[in-house]
């Protein structure tokens, strides 16, 4: 959804099918034992060069890196003690080796290119590739993977790589343990400690030095240890305090809170526990339980100052979420300033809740009437990952190809499927949210645990993310100044917009698709605003667009939504099927012939004769359709009437103005009441019946309202107030409308010059 899809780009769809066959001579070759064609040496000094080379590359080129979701296979949910170990000269190509183990070090440093790679051995001394996908991006310098790390993949996959060398591949943040060196699988060989000083206070002390590295995850393994080593009473507290707040750097929220749970059901209320529990809880969007904990916390301890600040921060969030009461102007400004744009915000739900349809699967309905304009609910993403098209350096593109699904995406969605994946691993609580989301003809396993770690499917999540996520701007303002400032002409085709950065945001996307929406969405950082652009009575079911109608004035076809399981039957589809081949291609041919009388216009030294033979295009325009535009909006049309609406509007013929200004709005489905000239004072201008939204309709409703200025001075706030409205629709918030529109503007549309 507004994703940008390269799959039917030629040189994209070629090297979809080059990487295709390379799968297929892969295959060839499953279940042939590995013969390695270079030395251990030679292996070692390849990777050490091109990590090298690497290293040395510009980082102010904008580059292209390419992501392949290799063959869907589960994730091991196998127990360890039903394992049997396995060696490299073991392994079979292409081969998932069910039922064994392998214990591999490492013998280089590693190197992050798509995945993180490394050189490592067996304990004979045998080497290969290790490529890990979806690790986070500090694994080199956080001490977890380093040369001499012990590393254990359960039901090893041995691939044949891009570069015809071999290497195990783990897709799976389940299959992999870094082993500390005290773990007894560790080969003594390798500098496994086994029998050495292990008792609660000296792991203690070596997690605190860890911890103090910023060596986290290393710091976790020690206070484990130490929890294993008959501490004390005292000795627990303090470990276990420490062991949560390395969690919680870790962003390990739900097993912090297990950690400070324990503490607290066992001694009297403990400052640090009570306010790390606080945080935990926090950043697992738990507000109102975090509130609960801080008063605790500050009946018991007055005088912690810090406590009171987070006080107030979980009481700011939980407002929101209770009330919706969100500083849009600030948020705006806030998103420009961070990068990723991640906002520090609650996610609000109002009047809608998820329901089953008849027949599209599940869908969200309203629980209440709303107006037009109103907030159904402000949501921060899952996972969101950013890329900022305004940066030069160090910016780079991923394409990611799916040769199952035949998709070829350009933007961060191979990001995002590694941020979901940590995220969900780290907290399994937060699983269900998202493995709860439409996942297609995907059969995922039904074992959610295994030896106290959770099992995440990184295919599952793959599949969900690409039938759920979205495409976003990094504010809709932003997106839809930009589109505003680029109408030289509102007849010329646009395209639908595509963005790089995306998220999930798991309660939109129940929303289905009709290119006849009746509500909105817009971003500001990782949040997604979701307003009703119709008045809607309770029950009615949502829409929005996943890919922008077709005016059935162009070549474009109407959206494809085959990967989610339904065509489109929308009025607008309905009408463009039922429409015959003449009215469709007179309308084309109509609309090449405005393109080009719009264009002569703004060259002409006549106007008033060039405006005259506009209108007469339009007025043949019109009898290609053949359902009322209440019932079918005209897209096409409407672009028309807005762009003579605009000429008019330059050549001060204001009563023409607000003709066809009204004009445009009725070709959308909208019903108005009054406004019409000359006016009859006192009369309002009311919306009957809103129709389909469009950007352009802010500028539109500004024209009326500089057009009554001088013709129905009372009507000119009225309009402003719908153009308010629907500027609210568009962006999300109507808090920077004054910033970005405004009656005196030198436009007509009323959009403020050298606004951004």
């Amino acid at each position: 959804m507004d994703t940008h899809d390269v799959s039917q780009v030629s040189k994209y769809a070629q090297h979809l099918q080059k990487q295709k066959q390379t799968l297929r001579n892969a295959q060839s070759r499953k279940g042939q034992h590995l013969k390695p064609t270079k030395s251990r040496d030679e292996i070692i000094m390849q990777f050490m060069f091109q990590r090298m080379m690497a290293s040395n590359r510009p980082t102010d080129l904008c580059e292209i890196r390419s992501s392949f979701v290799p063959p869907a296979y589960p994730p091991s949910v196998a127990a360890m003690s039903t394992l049997q170990r396995i060696m490299i000269n073991e392994l079979a190509l292409e081969t998932h080796h069910r039922g064994y183990y392998i214990l591999l070090r490492a013998v280089t440093p590693s190197d992050r290119m798509t995945a993180v790679m490394a050189v490592v051995e067996d304990e004979r001394g045998d080497v290969l590739m290790l490529q890990l996908y979806n690790q986070e991006k500090d694994i080199s310098t956080n001490g977890r993977l380093v040369e001499g790390t012990t590393i254990l993949v359960k039901e090893p996959y041995l691939k044949i790589m891009a570069d015809e060398n071999y290497g195990i591949r783990v897709d799976h943040l389940s299959d992999i343990r870094f082993l500390p060196s005290h773990d007894p699988l560790v080969p003594s060989s390798w500098g496994g400690q086994h029998g050495m000083d292990t008792t609660a206070n000296c792991c203690k002390t070596k997690g605190n030095n860890h911890f103090n590295k910023a060596e986290y995850y290393l710091a976790i393994d020690c206070y484990s240890k130490a929890l294993d080593s008959s501490p004390t009473t005292n000795e627990a507290l303090i470990i276990r305090l420490n062991r949560a707040l390395t969690y919680l750097k870790t962003h390990q929220f739900d097993a912090a809170l297990y950690d400070l749970e324990t503490i607290l059901s066992d001694q009297e209320p403990s400052e640090k526990a009570l306010f790390r529990k606080s945080q935990a809880l926090y950043h697992l969007a738990r507000f109102e339980e975090s509130c609960k904990v801080h008063q605790v916390l500050s009946a018991t301890f007055p005088s912690n100052h810090t406590a009171k600040v987070e006080f107030n921060r979980a009481t700011a969030r939980l407002a929101e979420q209770q009330t919706a009461k969100y500083p849009f102007k600030y948020l705006q400004l806030e998103a420009k300033k961070r990068c990723p744009p991640l906002l520090d915000r609650a996610t609000y739900i109002g009047p809608v809740s998820v329901r089953s349809t008849e027949s599209r699967g599940r869908g969200l309905f309203t629980t209440e009437a709303v107006q037009a304009g109103d907030l159904l609910f402000c949501e921060k993403a899952l996972a969101h990952a950013f890329h900022d098209d305004a940066a030069n350096a160090s910016s780079s593109v991923s394409i990611l190809m799916n040769t199952e699904t035949n998709t070829v995406t350009m933007g961060t969605q191979a990001d995002l499927i590694a941020l979901i994946a940590q995220k969900l691993y780290k907290n399994p609580s937060l699983m269900s949210m998202f493995t709860d989301l439409y996942h297609g003809s995907y059969h995922p396993i039904d074992i959610a645990e295994v030896d106290g770690t959770p099992v995440v499917d990184t295919f599952l999540i793959e599949r969900i993310m690409s039938l759920n996520c979205f495409g976003c701007s990094l504010s809709s303002r932003e997106s839809h100044i930009h589109t505003m400032k680029g109408a030289k002409s509102q007849l010329e085709p646009t395209e639908n917009k595509k963005f790089h950065s995306c998220g999930v945001w798991p309660l939109a996307s129940y929303i289905n698709h009709s290119c006849y929406s009746n509500v909105h969405r817009s971003f500001i950082g990782d949040m997604m605003i979701v307003r009703a652009t119709q008045n809607l009575p309770a029950n009615t079911e949502l829409f929005f667009w996943y890919t922008q109608p077709s005016d059935s004035t162009s070549n474009t076809k109407p959206p494809n939504l085959k990967h989610w399981g339904f065509q489109c039957n929308c009025v607008i589809c309905q009408d463009s099927t039922e429409t015959g081949e003449g009215d469709l291609m007179k309308r084309r041919r109509l609309t090449a012939d405005l393109v080009h009388a719009f264009q002569a216009l703004s060259k002409s030294r006549k106007p008033k004769s060039a405006i005259s033979r506009i209108e007469e295009l339009i007025s043949k325009l019109e009898e290609t359709y053949r359902k009322p535009a209440v019932q079918v909006p005209r897209l096409g049309i409407s672009k028309a009437y807005l762009s003579l609406a605009v000429a008019h509007a330059a050549q001060g013929a204001l009563e023409k103005t607000v003709e066809f200004a009204l004009k445009t709005l009725e070709s959308l489905g909208y019903v108005l009441e009054g406004g019409g000239v000359p006016h009859t004072p006192g009369a309002p201008l009311h919306v009957m019946k809103w129709g389909l939204m469009l950007d352009g309709l802010v500028g539109c409703w500004m024209i009326l309202c500089r057009a009554y200025c001088d013709l129905a001075p009372d009507l000119a706030s009225q309009a402003e107030g719908y153009a308010r409205i629907t500027y609210k629709m568009c962006v999300g918030e109507d808090e920077t409308f004054e910033d970005t529109y405004s009656r005196f503007s030198k436009r007509a549309d009323g959009l403020l010059d050298g606004v951004a």
